[in-house]
């Protein structure tokens, strides 16, 4: 497991992180405190509290690392 904190403090941002992470085959979540959800799941990402930096975990992928890396470069804080 690879984790990261990202910055997701706007509409565009998350619009933009789920449609670069949703290419990716694999498991991915998001956490807040105790609270985790699927982050190619939209609703769920809004509905965490995005005024904070969130944790984004890569749980198994096809994908190189890098890949994913680069593509979610832009929000990571």
């Amino acid at each position: 497991m690879k984790t990261y904190m990202l910055d997701l403090n706007s509409i565009e941002k998350v619009k933009g992180f789920v449609s670069a992470i949703e290419k990716f085959d694999g498991y991915f979540d998001m956490a807040t405190g105790r609270y985790v959800v699927d982050a190619k799941s939209i609703m769920g990402i809004f509905s965490m509290d995005l005024s904070k930096k969130v944790e984004f975990r890569i749980l198994e992928t096809d994908a190189q690392i890098s890949e994913v890396e680069a593509a979610i470069a832009p929000y990571i804080a």
